[in-house]
């Protein structure tokens, strides 16, 4: 039985604490956003990767490893994520790598989910995988499906289960398949009976477990041998939490700061400029972005999923009142690298070959390194028709006023970017 006035309590402490994993991640977070088109992606490379025959036999280096990165990435709730993919030859698991028929599976269930959106079809496939009897592959296979399907499928991990025992007074096991699709059932439930509070996402509720697992909310104030007992693991806790909140808060005032320095340079320049949908609400050295960017992405002949992902894009530049593109930007403080490749790539891709523009990363120094071995990957190298160059914070920083002056076109850009030989 679900006590009503119990639980609606325990949301309402939930939501209201400023550093809950609701307030930090599920609401008003771009990075969020932005990770379920680029992790479908990656599922789709999976995919292909399997079906031609060039997945590899480990975890490292493997298109799987670049969808766990993107998931992890979303930190607090995922951090770990990867981990039960991780090839363990000792134990041969997960049973993914060396063993074809196991392989093909896979592919074929993560294909068969990426296809449905039929929720009877994706249970079903839960269960035909679980019958297969994969050795080590277990429900975490679930923190990939959330980001496919968010209103079907919620993440899992042993917080999340800690949460849900602690909330429901039960006892699942953290590797069951059977434990997890029941603690899927009660969350449903739970999630429906509250929906007006939550959301049809189920990151929203998936994030209440996680803060009840790992001690941050307590539900029990009864059992004070385990509150005291738990009480200096919290305190580390929402220590180290709010230390996060305020890296965030700072990795956002920077990634603001950058697409305001953007825009202007464009403006200018003499461009059109746009800034990412979900961010012309905000503002930087008091001029709002509203006012500086176009309330909407021009008319481009392109379908309706690749404009939803276009239009997360930081920033574009558009030829002075035309539709024409000639500068795109993805401004990456610590969010996934390949993700804003994928974004731009999708982009060059969907438009015309005689539609050439400049395609940017602009990112900190510290990410120089990641940024060349993600732009020297094999996938990136094929696509000889596509550059991306990249461009450091600092000298985009230093150079703004110098490009504002003395610059005639987005060719000055090439001034201060770099580029993969």
């Amino acid at each position: 039985m679900i006590n009503r006035e119990r639980i609606l309590s325990i949301i309402g402490d939930y939501k209201d604490d400023p550093e809950s994993v609701y307030n930090t991640w599920f609401i008003n977070n771009e990075a969020r956003l932005k990770a379920f088109g680029a992790i479908r992606r990656g599922v789709e490379q999976v995919v292909r990767d399997i079906k031609n025959g060039i997945f590899p036999a480990d975890f490292k280096g493997s298109s799987l490893e670049v969808v766990l990165t993107a998931i992890t990435e979303q930190k607090q709730v995922f951090e770990g994520a990867a981990h039960p993919f991780y090839w363990k030859p000792k134990l041969r698991i997960p049973d993914i790598y060396e063993n074809s028929r196991n392989k093909t599976i896979f592919g074929q269930f993560l294909e068969s989910c990426l296809r449905s959106g039929r929720e009877e079809q994706i249970i079903n496939e839960i269960i035909r995988l679980s019958h297969s009897n994969i050795k080590g592959l277990g429900p975490a296979v679930s923190n990939i499906l959330y980001f496919i399907h968010p209103t079907i499928i919620p993440p899992f991990n042993t917080a999340m289960v800690n949460g849900f025992n602690l909330l429901f007074r039960d006892k699942k096991k953290l590797g069951s398949w059977s434990s997890y699709l029941e603690m899927r059932d009660m969350i449903l439930q739970v999630n429906d009976e509250f929906r007006n509070i939550l959301s049809k996402d189920l990151g929203a509720i998936a994030g209440l477990l996680f803060d009840i697992g790992v001690g941050k909310i307590v539900v029990d104030e009864n059992v004070q041998i385990v509150i005291e007992k738990e009480r200096k693991k919290r305190e580390k806790l929402l220590r180290k939490r709010h230390q996060e909140v305020l890296s965030e808060l700072e990795e956002e005032d920077m990634h603001t700061r950058i697409q305001y320095v953007l825009m202007k340079i464009g403006r200018s320049l003499g461009y059109d400029v746009i800034v990412a949908v979900n961010d012309r609400s905000r503002s930087y050295n008091n001029e709002n972005f509203s006012s500086l960017s176009l309330p909407k992405l021009p008319e481009l002949d392109i379908e309706e999923d690749v404009r939803r992902t276009i239009d997360l894009i930081d920033v574009i530049w558009f030829e002075k009142g035309t539709s024409r593109i000639v500068c795109a930007y993805e401004v990456e403080k610590s969010t996934s690298i390949y993700s804003g490749i994928l974004r731009l790539t999708d982009l060059a891709l969907t438009l015309p070959a005689s539609e050439k523009m400049m395609l940017y990363l602009v990112a900190p120094e510290q990410r120089e390194k990641e940024i060349i071995a993600q732009l020297k990957r094999p996938s990136m190298v094929t696509k000889e028709d596509i550059k991306i160059s990249y461009i450091l914070f600092s000298e985009l920083c230093e150079h703004c006023d110098s490009i504002c002056k003395f610059g005639d076109d987005y060719t000055i850009m090439e001034k201060v970017a770099r580029c993969i030989e």
